[in-house]
């Protein structure tokens, strides 16, 4: 996804009573968009978000690379109140690894795990809540994940993000590990994120 990317701008699109997020993928050296994300939740999902805080509810972002048909990723996100689970998925299928959300942490954290459930690393947020860093077993940093300003109107009145992935040169050196790193900007939106949308 997005092979030999270090930086990534992701802009979520404003809306009002939206029941689905999609986000614009921008190259933060051009300003090009570059790829898309869309949320997909199941039919009874989406309109359950009417009534009920639609973090508790599962969902899937499908996210594509500009001129590609069909998705490179996709994010899939289970139901649940505490502790979240954001499976990885290739366009074809196949299992890349998850995210699992910690259940207590002041600002938040997921831990990466490759598919047979290897821990790989953690994202760790701090209190604050948007400035999340990507470390390695060791703790060693692997990228960054922080948030933008959008300006004072789309900050008071909408719910949108903005924010940029910094990876490492080591870490965008394996396009698996890589590819992980920057879906997790979208899993710290689906696990923590959300609830305040």
């Amino acid at each position: 996804m997005f092979a030999n990317r270090r930086q990534l701008f992701v802009r979520q699109h404003a809306g009002l009573l939206k029941l689905t997020s999609s986000y614009d993928i921008i190259d933060p050296a051009n300003g090009q968009v570059i790829g898309a994300a869309k949320e997909v939740p199941p039919t009874w999902a989406k309109y359950l978000r009417l009534v009920v805080n639609k973090a508790m509810l599962p969902t899937m972002v499908e996210v594509s690379e500009t001129g590609t048909s069909g998705p490179a990723v996709a994010l899939h996100r289970n139901a649940g109140i505490f502790s979240k689970r954001v499976r990885v998925t290739s366009g074809t299928g196949a299992e890349l690894g998850y995210f699992q959300s910690k259940t207590f942490s002041l600002g938040g954290a997921l831990k990466l795990h490759d598919t047979n459930g290897r821990l790989l690393g953690e994202v760790k947020g701090d209190w604050k809540g948007w400035n999340f860093k990507m470390l390695d077993t060791q703790g060693r940093e692997l990228g960054v994940i922080t948030k933008k300003w959008a300006g004072i109107g789309k900050e008071l009145f909408t719910t949108a993000d903005q924010y940029a992935i910094s990876l490492s040169e080591a870490a965008a050196s394996n396009s698996g590990l890589c590819t992980l790193l920057l879906a997790a900007g979208l899993a710290v939106d689906l696990v923590f994120k959300e609830s305040s949308n």
